[in-house]
């Protein structure tokens, strides 16, 4: 039975896990704003010793490979290829907004994971549960929130809203969906790299030297440095 390593360093989020087929076997989260370079590989090494599994028995690597902070993000892809590659085995990328979509599982409706990503746009997309997995509805955008919350009214569709980010938006949510707007629970928010785990043991693996995060946009240096140019 294949163990699988997943991690996730896509936002404040350090999240960390060991997973054999169904079960979970160690997981570690916290939520602070502390480096995740000098935090990712430590905290991999911990849950390896507490669960008595050598990084030789790690059959798979699972990284959330965005959208989010373009640090974390490319923190948690560098570690993964490099481990991916080290190692010989099978790398998998999944959509940091498709991991916190896996959290609402029992909710009925449509879900539309958030992440802030400044000037009033956010990281976003559209789920809903099929069966035993998360299904795409729309693709991960960066969208104004207001162009977002617009699109989603013409649904008339009752839309869960997820992630740790939710907070400093829900009174626009709710001025523009009313009672079509839900919101999840607070422990719901963390994404679980448990999650991650499972969701790619479905998943046909990366090509480690050409894979690359999902940035969804240029890095906020990269955009100032790019609109300079254009003074």
């Amino acid at each position: 039975m294949t163990k699988v390593l997943a991690i996730e360093t896509s936002t404040y989020v350090l999240g960390v896990a060991i997973v054999e087929e169904d079960k979970v076997i160690g997981e570690v989260v916290t939520n602070i704003n502390k480096n995740h370079s000098v935090r990712a590989m430590p905290a991999i090494d911990q849950l390896l010793n507490d669960c008595d599994v050598k990084i030789s028995d790690i059959g798979r690597i699972v990284v959330g490979k965005g959208p989010g902070s373009y640090t974390g993000v490319r923190i948690g892809v560098t570690l993964a290829k490099t481990l991916a590659w080290s190692l010989n085995i099978p790398l998998v990328g999944v959509s940091s907004l498709e991991l916190l979509a896996a959290s609402g599982r029992y909710f009925h409706g449509v879900i539309s994971p958030i992440m802030d990503a400044r000037r009033g746009q956010v990281y976003t997309g559209l789920y809903s549960w099929n069966r035993s997995c998360v299904e795409t509805l729309i693709e991960d955008v960066n969208i104004q929130l207001v162009d977002w919350l617009s699109m989603l009214k013409e649904k008339n569709e009752d839309v869960l809203f997820i992630g740790n980010d939710v907070h400093l938006h829900k009174e626009t949510i709710i001025e523009y969906l009313g009672e079509l707007a839900h919101f999840a629970q607070t422990s719901e928010n963390n994404p679980r790299p448990s999650e991650l785990a499972l969701i790619g043991l479905k998943r046909e693996a990366e090509d480690v030297h050409s894979f690359v995060p999902n940035y969804t946009r240029l890095a906020e240096a990269e955009t100032k440095w790019l609109e300079s140019k254009e003074k």
